[in-house]
């Protein structure tokens, strides 16, 4: 490159431009959320113009990698930024660009600053001269063009050919903090990450039940918070021990409820560590019908013994599309690893698909309900992934 060039990404963001007024705030968000997905690459990120900036890495595909998993980032092009002035070198170095590139192409210009010598369709037409006459292998096709060629005038000049898609959503931080009751299954990773997506930051509550399940599938779940939480600067996972409320259960209380009075007490303890974590809301991975624990009905049973709002993000999503998104996000590798939870402990073998709240009460009634979970909550372990 010349000694006036430089190479940089060039972030764009989506649904964060709808926001009028409150923009400033979640552009914040947004790039300090960058920032700190590029820290490890001693990059330096800043926002001018309408445009996050990424430069100083010391590897771009890794950097362009960890800025499109960002929430809140529709887009990052690596791009030549070079001064504007000398329109000559602008076309020679678009021209060189292109070079090597077959098929059609077109020249998309923007130009914010208004005060430039030519307009856009004047750059489109300078640039693309230049850029036939450099390289004879393209044709023009304004239409469905093969490459497209950008050159943003703004402070200075700025050229790309590639566009790599982000994964869009919100700034992570901006929709408030919920608690994501996390197994190792398929399902909550899932879930936790498509309420990240809307800005919404984690903190994960699994249920151990050792030793009916091992430390194996408690590192399962710790690497499913890695993965999500990647996305989203990192997470804290409260890991509650579980087995003697389930041994209770087991003993007292009816067969055909056991599984769900079980989740009436993983939600009664979730919103209490969601309180104390400063969480407003439960996340759950439950799709309609899937089992006999998530029918309408016995949904109804589990939230009725909490007060925050309970988020089902994929309540309406068939197996296979749970499993394609955890397929995309990179967690259903990890999911599929065959270590046992704690909801596949004494699964009863006809669990009730339409239970009644005033038999969940009754078989409660019998264990020492706030002894449990207090026992519980003393024996919470702390981890931050």
């Amino acid at each position: 490159m010349e000694n006036n060039e430089r190479m940089l990404i060039l972030v764009r963001y989506g649904e964060v431009f709808l926001k009028g007024l409150n923009r400033p705030y979640f552009l914040r968000a947004l790039v300090k959320n960058v920032r700190q997905a590029v820290k490890e690459e001693g990059a330096e990120v800043w926002l001018h113009d309408g445009r996050i900036f990424v430069a100083g890495f010391t590897d771009l595909e890794q950097c362009l990698e960890r800025v499109c998993r960002v929430f809140g980032v529709h887009s990052a092009c690596p791009a030549v930024e070079m001064e504007k002035e000398d329109f000559g070198a602008v076309c020679r170095r678009a021209a060189a660009l292109m070079e090597g590139l077959t098929g059609s192409f077109k020249v998309s210009a923007r130009r914010s600053d208004k005060r430039y010598f030519l307009d856009s369709p004047h750059i489109n037409a300078e640039v693309g001269g230049a850029v036939l006459e450099a390289n004879p292998a393209l044709q023009v096709d304004l239409h469905h063009p093969d490459h497209v060629l950008n050159v943003e005038i703004r402070d200075k000049a700025y050229l790309y050919v590639r566009v790599a898609p982000g994964v869009g959503g919100m700034p992570s931080g901006t929709g408030g903090k919920a608690a994501l009751l996390l197994s190792g299954g398929i399902d909550s990773p899932v879930a936790g990450w498509t309420m990240a997506k809307r800005g919404v930051s984690l903190v994960a509550v699994h249920f151990h039940s050792f030793p009916y399940t091992s430390d194996r599938a408690k590192e399962k779940v710790l690497e499913l918070a890695r993965l999500v939480g990647a996305t989203c600067g990192g997470m804290k996972v409260c890991v509650v021990p579980f087995t003697h409320i389930q041994t209770e259960i087991h003993e007292k209380c009816p067969e055909d409820y056991t599984t769900l009075i079980m989740r009436r007490y993983m939600m009664r303890i979730a919103e209490r560590i969601a309180r104390q974590e400063g969480a407003r809301a439960l996340i759950t991975g439950e799709s309609l019908g899937q089992v006999a624990s998530q029918t309408m009905e016995a949904l109804a049973v589990t939230d009725a013994v909490v007060e925050m709002p309970v988020f089902r993000p994929l309540i309406g999503c068939d197996k296979s599309e749970i499993m394609d998104t955890a397929r995309r996000i990179g967690t259903l590798a990890t999911s599929e690893l065959p270590y046992e939870d704690c909801c596949t402990v004494f699964t009863p073998r006809h669990p009730a698909t339409r239970p009644r709240r005033e038999r969940a009460e009754e078989g409660e009634a019998r264990l020492e309900s706030e002894a449990l979970i207090q026992e519980a909550l003393a024996g919470v372990e702390t981890v931050l992934v």
